[in-house]
């Protein structure tokens, strides 16, 4: 069973008086419990997917199913959009629907995220690390089918940004929504995904279907993942040109 089935043919917008067109012929669809990662280059439509995906932007020819209709949708922005009056605690139990507010929900997945200790903090208060954690927890405790993450550990440092992926994958093998992850980082969307869905220059559309059978876990800087990606550099040389883990070097030769 499918979790999101996507077939968008056309979308457009206008800039600057004329009119753009962002995705053409983007067909793929998501199995319930995969994670599916989404890689590209700049200004191929990464983000605008998702806004179609998630129900945000209706303006657009073809079709999208899944599971936004029913309210068993969770996002993580590239942002952690946390609401600045409201503590931890708070802020995710704002993705709560009453009634009822299904009591000690909300505390119980910030305990899983090491976020205990700081139920009663506010946003302000907390690091970078800490409020992308917050986000996380907030986008997973509806239980959602499908979880939309829009690059959501850039300008992390490394370190921190590994440990949010580590969190991400546990809550993941627990709960097993579907996800689409975007990312233009190849190291993190190989080290993360079941499968990779390889976009084109805008207007976007997808031109590889990788499947990984690479066995888990398995960090962006492993063996494995570095093997895949050379391989991947010395195939697909144009396709992976500027995308993050891919040097100027590499992209030339």
């Amino acid at each position: 069973m499918n979790a999101l089935e996507v077939a968008i043919r056309r979308k457009a917008y206008r800039q600057d008086g004329r009119e753009v067109t962002a995705l053409t012929d983007l067909v793929f669809a998501v199995p319930a419990g995969q994670l599916a990662c989404i890689v590209g280059p700049s200004g191929c439509g990464k983000t605008t997917l998702l806004s179609i995906v998630a129900g945000l932007d209706r303006a657009f020819e073809g079709s999208v199913r899944g599971p936004a209709a029913a309210g068993r949708l969770g996002m993580v922005f590239q942002t952690p959009r946390l609401m600045p009056w409201l503590s931890v605690r708070e802020n995710v139990r704002l993705a709560l629907e009453p009634p009822p507010r299904q009591e000690g929900r909300a505390e119980e997945l910030l305990r899983e995220m090491q976020l205990g200790a700081l139920l009663d903090a506010y946003p302000a208060q907390l690091s970078g690390g800490q409020q992308r954690r917050v986000a996380l927890a907030r986008a997973f405790v509806r239980d959602p089918d499908l979880l939309l993450l829009d690059e959501p550990f850039q300008s992390l440092d490394a370190p921190t940004a590994q440990h949010l992926r580590e969190l991400l994958l546990a809550l993941w093998a627990r709960r097993r929504p579907a996800i689409l992850f975007v990312t233009h980082d190849l190291r993190e969307a190989l080290s993360l995904g079941d499968r990779v869905l390889f976009l084109s220059a805008g207007p976007g559309r997808v031109v590889l279907d990788l499947p990984l059978d690479l066995p888990r876990p398995r960090g962006p800087e492993s063996a494995a993942v570095e093997a895949l990606r050379r391989r991947l550099l010395e195939s697909y040389p144009d396709l992976l040109r500027g995308l993050a883990s891919v040097s100027a070097a590499e992209s030339a030769a």
